[in-house]
């Protein structure tokens, strides 16, 4: 996929986007995650410029939501289903559905919702996905203990180009490789001619260690499993919660993570571990070694009484010795015993085995007091210790990035599985919590892509058709909301009293119709949608407009009957029209637009409590459907919120009124009589 090839996205996005590993697959599987980390992308920017790329696969105009209310509806939805995941990424992937007029969209998107529908939100499951993230790079790795070496100018750039973490050095001849193999612990030969070259140090002729990266460089394999250790984790034990059928065997690589350090090293070897501290310990092991040595003579001394001859003491005065021809005389046995616990306690306390030998030699024989160590044969143990460490060290790198390295690949599998589920699971904990079903779609369903057939049936000849239908965008618990039944096809008026709820029922439309060209499951017992090409939702208008305000809304409408193509299958829903002018131009006025909408073959829903007039001046039989009121019970109406077919619905002071006359009142009964002329 050419990147400038996805609308929005130019030179300099494309030149961003291309800084990331994979962007064409984070741009085909919608990973706004991944897209959101190319510079200067924003998490919102990465959403759009995914969506544009499925909409460019699915030749897909992206104009489906043509009013402001009806993307309130979609933002409200996405609210919901976001609020059902585990990770910040999963909610980021779901803005990526969206309703769309595309058939292939549409499919794609139901075959991903039939698979989340039959995934159980096992609340084991989401515990483990709570760790779950995407996996990252870790920073530039810099290793600075050994370098490559090549003697040809091509190789160079190959070498920089393939392992850029390491020193890449040009030789000539063995003196340069010599001096090379004093400067690093471990040098790296690309020449196959310097094979068999005896140069001291640690010099390893491979001409294949451009192939073998990992080898060179454990530290970068080890580095990013080591930076993303816990997520990893937390992925496999999504995939065993869940059952999932994992890229990898899980074991292996459970037991390779754990056998890393959170700075990237080998942990739980004993030698390793033993050298280490040795390396840490030793100048402290070796202070107190010589406490132990001074102690222990001291206490000879003092525990002794030393008689020497006048004869002695002048003739050790005159050849200018001191104490320590003293204790060679008289405390030869005492002073070694005093450097065998000193040497002793060194080789116990860093648990010395190859450099025994050495650490004997760290205290003389020659008597002395105080007794000191020779700095030289320490510096000595320091640089074998450290050698030896590193060296074990440098293995262990190699053998656990080896074994790590197999698990590259499937490592971003099985994170991206788990990240998939999360989406799935978030869309399952949406049905269930709203009691959805998936719809049935007009033009869309087919042998080998329908569902099975909604259970009551609604019917099928057009329009909207919705069976038990509850909102959950209303202010009350989902548990609270009744459930509405309505069909319609073609144009429409709905009337009924106030707080009858008549808007609830255009959202719950609207909602469905949004859900359904989602390719995601509606909140009903059964629906049925045409597929369409543009939804518009005109919201109710406070109060009256003036002039300027009046005209730009007749506008509006008229290029919604006049500038949309005949061949675009529309829905509109409009919210009492009539409050942006007089009743009675506000009776013509919306005749005339469902006239012109009738003619166009759209289906069209208009809420207004002027029906009735509507009705009568309009050129054509339009449908009045309304929402009745069945009474009042102590001041509180009593409604059946499903529209009845080709019902005029009594307002409320006609309820009122009627009420009233029951009483036997002439004067109630009257006024009822005027509302039913």
């Amino acid at each position: 996929m050419e990147l400038e090839s996805v609308p929005g996205v130019g030179a300099k996005t494309a030149e961003a986007l291309g800084s990331l590993d994979d962007a064409e697959r984070a741009l085909t599987e919608g990973d706004v995650a991944t897209l959101a980390r190319a510079p200067g992308i924003s998490e919102g920017r990465a959403a759009r410029i995914a969506r544009a790329a499925i909409q460019t696969r699915h030749d897909d105009h992206g104009d489906f939501l043509a009013t402001d209310r009806t993307r309130e509806i979609y933002r409200e939805i996405l609210g919901h289903l976001q609020d059902r995941t585990v990770t910040d990424d999963a909610a980021a992937r779901l803005r990526t559905l969206y309703p769309s007029a595309a058939e292939s969209r549409i499919r794609e998107v139901r075959a991903f919702t039939r698979e989340a529908l039959s995934r159980d939100p096992d609340p084991a499951v989401l515990d483990a996905l709570d760790g779950v993230e995407p996996l990252e790079s870790p920073g530039d790795v810099r290793v600075r203990d050994r370098c490559l070496v090549t003697g040809d100018a091509e190789r160079y750039a190959q070498a920089r180009e393939a392992i850029p973490e390491v020193s890449v050095e040009v030789v000539e001849d063995t003196r340069q490789l010599a001096e090379l193999a004093r400067s690093y612990a471990t040098v790296i030969v690309l020449d196959e001619e310097f094979a068999g070259v005896d140069v001291e140090g640690d010099v390893r002729v491979q001409p294949d260690a451009l192939d073998r990266p990992e080898a060179v460089v454990p530290e970068r394999t080890l580095s990013f499993f080591a930076a993303n250790r816990e997520p990893l984790q937390a992925a496999i034990a999504v995939h065993r919660a869940a059952d999932l059928e994992p890229p990898c065997e899980l074991e292996p690589l459970e037991s390779a993570l754990a056998m890393l350090d959170e700075d990237g090293t080998p942990r739980g070897d004993g030698e390793l571990d033993r050298l280490a501290t040795a390396v840490d310990d030793l100048d402290a092991a070796v202070s107190t070694a010589e406490s132990v040595a001074n102690d222990h003579l001291r206490e000879a001394i003092e525990e002794r009484d030393v008689t020497i001859e006048g004869t002695d003491l002048l003739s050790l005065v005159e050849r200018g010795a001191g104490v320590d021809s003293l204790l060679s005389r008289e405390l030869a046995d005492e002073y070694d015993a005093a450097v065998a616990a000193a040497r002793e306690h060194l080789i116990d306390a860093l648990e010395l085995t190859d450099t025994e030998s050495i650490a004997r030699r760290a205290f003389p024989d020659e008597p002395t007091y105080p007794v000191e160590h020779t700095e030289e044969v320490v510096s000595r143990l320091r640089e074998e210790l450290t050698t030896a460490r590193d060296r074990r060290a440098t293995r262990l790198k190699r053998e656990l990035a080896s074994d790590l390295a197999a698990f590259r690949s499937a490592a971003d599998d099985l994170v991206d599985a788990a990240l998939d589920l999360d989406v799935e699971l978030a869309v399952a904990r949406f049905a269930d919590d709203f009691d959805c079903t998936l719809p049935a779609i007009d033009a869309l369903d087919t042998p080998e892509n329908a569902s099975p057939p909604p259970e009551p049936d609604v019917p099928g000849d057009g329009g909207v058709a919705i069976e038990g239908g509850r909102s959950p965008l209303l202010d009350v618990p989902f548990e609270a909301v009744e459930p509405v039944d309505y069909h319609v096809s073609g144009v429409a008026l709905l009337s009924g009293v106030n707080s009858g709820g008549k808007t609830s029922t255009l959202d719950l439309i609207a909602l469905v119709v949004v859900l359904a060209h989602m390719g995601l499951p509606v909140p009903a017992e059964a629906a049925r949608v045409t597929r369409i090409d543009e939804l518009h939702y005109y919201a109710k208008t406070q109060g009256t407009l003036d002039a300027g305000a009046f005209e730009s809304t007749l506008r509006e409408f008229g290029d919604l009957v006049t500038g949309v193509a005949e061949d675009r299958e529309t829905l509109v829903l409009v919210d009492e029209l009539e409050s942006i002018t007089e009743p009675g131009a506000s009776a013509n006025i919306m005749a005339g637009i469902l006239e012109a909408l009738s003619a166009r073959g759209a289906t069209a829903v208009f809420v207004s409590h002027l029906a009735g007039e509507i009705r009568d001046v309009a050129s054509i039989d339009i449908a009045v459907d309304g929402i009745e009121a069945i009474g009042l019970d102590d001041g509180e109406l009593l409604v059946d919120r499903s529209p009845v077919k080709g019902t005029l619905a009594r307002s409320t002071p006609e309820l009122i009124v009627e009420k009233l006359a029951a009483d036997g009142d002439g004067f109630y009964e009257r006024l009822l009589e005027k509302f039913e002329d």
